[in-house]
C-alpha cells in the first residue's frame, strides 16, 4: 500500500456520503448566521434587551469591525475578487465537467460563504453611511438575509449531495 492509497483509503474523497462534510455544513451555517459582521448575535439580543454594557460591547465590536471590512475591501477588494472568482470557478470546472466530487462539496462550502462575506461588506458600508446609528437592526436585517441564503444553499447542497448518493452509490 502507497501513500496515495492510504491517504484516499483515511480521508474519503466522495464528499457528499462523508458525515464529516455534513457536520463542516451545519458548523460553517451556524458559524455565519451567528455571527453578523464579527459581532456575536447574542450581543445584539442583550443590547436590544436594555444591556447597556452589551450595547457598548456591540457598538465597539460594529464600529472596529465594519472599519477593518470596509478598509480590506477597498485596499485589496479586487484581487481577492479576482482570486475568488478564479477559485471558485476552477473547482466548478474541476467539479462539474470532469465530475469531480470533493470539489464539488468544497465549491458547494465557499461559494455561499463568498457570498456572505460579500454581504459583510455590503453591510459594513451601509452601517458606516448610516453612521452606526440604527446599529441592531442593521445587524438583525444582515443576520435574517445570511439565514435565507443558508437555507437556500443547504437546500441545494442536499440535493444535490442526495443526488450524487444515489446516482453514484455507496460503492461507487
Amino acid at each position: 500500500m502507497d501513500f496515495l492509497d492510504l491517504v484516499t483509503e483515511v480521508i474519503d474523497l466522495r464528499s457528499f456520503s462523508n458525515l464529516w462534510y455534513w457536520i463542516v455544513l451545519a458548523i460553517l451555517w451556524s458559524s455565519m448566521s451567528h455571527w453578523t459582521i464579527g459581532v456575536p448575535y447574542h450581543l445584539v439580543t442583550r443590547a436590544n434587551r436594555g444591556d447597556a454594557q452589551a450595547e457598548a460591547d456591540m457598538m465597539v465590536l460594529t464600529r472596529m469591525n465594519a472599519e477593518r471590512m470596509v478598509a480590506q475591501a477597498d485596499t485589496s477588494g479586487v484581487p481577492a475578487t479576482a482570486f475568488s472568482t478564479f477559485l471558485l470557478t476552477g473547482l466548478a470546472i474541476v467539479g462539474w465537467v470532469y465530475d469531480v466530487e470533493f470539489c464539488q462539496a468544497i465549491f458547494l462550502l465557499l461559494c455561499p460563504s463568498i457570498l456572505v462575506l460579500v454581504l459583510g461588506v455590503w453591510t459594513s458600508r451601509r452601517l458606516k453611511a448610516d453612521d452606526y446609528a440604527h446599529v441592531p437592526q442593521i445587524l438583525r436585517q444582515h443576520r435574517i438575509i445570511v439565514q435565507m441564503l443558508g437555507v437556500v444553499f443547504i437546500f441545494i447542497t442536499a440535493f444535490w449531495g442526495m443526488y450524487q448518493n444515489v446516482n453514484v452509490g455507496p460503492l461507487g
